[in-house]
């Protein structure tokens, strides 16, 4: 396969490239993939997020750090691609369904409100790490998010593309001390490309999260452990377990998975509701479309307010019963694309 050959966005197809072969269409289609990829985690994280009944608890918190992060993550993504004179494409699969570009396909993420189950299947399996020094899982045979950000980190050093500095976008996200910034060195690739693994799996000495901002966060994939397990992360005589201070599981509305095609024939509070969050949500994802592509800080801010205007009509529509039973409600992220 040569790179004039590659116009797969799967990231299975795109790693079976001889590096060597690795162009600049290479890099961009890989970095669209990794935008895809980082946005697709938002929607299931947000729906655990949501569905825990006092947001003032430690298991709250955690998430909502991770989905901070995680548009922090696609905000450096969209600035690679765009840096390279590339144009990210906003968009979000259909729950439930595999993750963008192959990676993991054995992983299926659907959409539902916190519990153990859903730690164990999708969050925790999404943040799977490449190198993880106490990961619960093993024997992986398709690549991780690491590995994939690693041949994008070794593709931008092969090249050594212009970086034009176009249509860069920046931002404070205070609450998590970090900071969305422009991409115009390799030096600035390399940092952006670090943070994005580390942040979301840690490192194979280490499940911190490393220094960007607070010393003290740990990667994404042991704070959704830490809730799984019910207690802080923490080192005694040079191992990593689960035995520090407790974190009582949060209460819950009962969120039920939301099944393939949507909720069948949902009654019309219900259509009301789920109209007003799909059509707010694909606002979102056109306000952010727009603002790499015109280079608009204040279409990146109106989409950043408007993720978190969300939370009203996703937590009426789980506080809603299933006619059947089973559980509640919740938003389906169905865009008038599907």
């Amino acid at each position: 396969m040569t790179a004039q050959q590659v116009l797969s966005t799967r990231i299975v197809d795109l790693l079976q490239v001889p590096a060597q072969q690795r162009g600049l269409d290479w890099l961009k289609t890989s970095l669209q993939s990794a935008i895809e990829l980082e946005l697709s985690t938002i929607p299931p994280y947000l729906c655990a997020w949501w569905s825990i009944q006092d947001s003032t608890t430690t298991a709250a918190t955690l998430i909502r750090s991770i989905i901070i992060e995680e548009m922090l993550h696609m905000g450096l993504a969209c600035n690679m691609l765009t840096t390279i004179d590339g144009t990210p494409n906003i968009t979000i699969p259909v729950y439930p369904g595999h993750l963008p570009g192959g990676v993991r396909p054995q992983l299926t993420v659907y959409l539902a409100g916190l519990s153990q189950d859903f730690l164990t299947d999708v969050c925790m399996q999404i943040e799977y790490p490449e190198f993880g020094p106490i990961a619960l899982f093993r024997g992986r045979s398709y690549p991780t998010i690491g590995a994939f950000y690693d041949a994008i980190h070794d593709a931008f050093h092969f090249l050594n593309p212009t970086l034009t500095g176009h249509n860069q976008l920046t931002t404070i996200f205070s609450s998590i001390g970090q900071s969305l910034y422009a991409i115009t060195t390799m030096d600035d690739v390399d940092r952006a490309i670090h943070q994005i693994k580390v942040q979301g799996e840690g490192t194979s000495q280490s499940p911190d999260g490393g220094d960007f901002g607070n010393t003290e966060e740990l990667a994404h994939y042991y704070k959704f452990a830490e809730i799984y397990h019910g207690h802080e992360l923490i080192q005694q005589n040079g191992r990593w377990v689960y035995e520090g201070p407790a974190i009582p599981f949060p209460d819950t509305y009962p969120m039920a998975q939301v099944p393939a095609g949507g909720w069948p024939n949902p009654p019309q509070n219900v259509q009301q509701l789920l109209n007003e969050f799909n059509m707010n949500f694909q606002l979102i994802l056109t306000h952010l479309e727009n603002a790499w592509k015109d280079g608009s800080e204040d279409e990146l801010e109106t989409a950043i307010g408007l993720m978190f205007q969300l939370t009203s009509p996703a937590t009426d529509l789980m506080k809603i019963s299933l006619p059947g039973g089973g559980g509640n409600y919740g938003p389906d992220f169905r865009m008038s694309a599907d």
